[in-house]
């Protein structure tokens, strides 16, 4: 899985970065801007966008400002803090996933097409209700192997 994220990511970060230079070179350089160009340029942004965030998640590696880490002197301790903040991102990733499902059902109800190029909006609309759905999956996973951390008694006996 991690291959598959490297490369997709790898892919559309490419994608969107030719896509920027070749419009700054023939909006500035050659004055010939090409119609359509912003349009086209969202879907693998949104999605680059998206994914990045579901692979934070996946790897457990989104940003965090743990000032109470400092406090704290045992590894369960930190454990349960980590626990605590897993739990509280998982709540507001699930409400969040919510609002992205009605929003993902209005998107597939109204069908928008983008103006110049009339590509349907859906295909980079529903992004953020997948990929939230994806996040919410990890955060729970990252959840239970807390809580099996805190349970295992080779973890308590020797981390307390």
């Amino acid at each position: 899985m991690e291959q598959t994220f490297r490369y997709l990511l790898t892919g559309l970060i490419a994608v969107v970065a030719l896509t920027q230079f070749v419009q700054v070179i023939t909006r500035y350089v050659f004055e010939i801007p090409i119609m359509g160009l912003e349009e086209s340029i969202v879907i693998p942004t949104l999605w680059l966008y998206m994914l990045g965030a579901v692979n934070a998640s996946r790897e457990d590696t989104q940003i965090r400002a743990n000032v109470l880490e400092i406090f704290i002197k045992t590894e369960r301790g930190h454990t349960i803090l980590a626990l605590v903040g897993e739990v509280i991102s998982f709540m507001i990733s699930l409400w969040l996933t919510y609002w992205a499902w009605d929003y993902f059902k209005y998107a597939l109800r109204v069908w928008k097409e983008s103006p110049t190029l009339y590509i349907p909006t859906f295909f980079h609309e529903c992004s953020l209700f997948i990929g939230l759905v994806l996040v919410t999956s990890f955060i729970a996973l990252h959840i239970v192997r807390l809580i099996r951390q805190l349970k295992s008694p080779s973890y308590s006996a020797h981390k307390a």
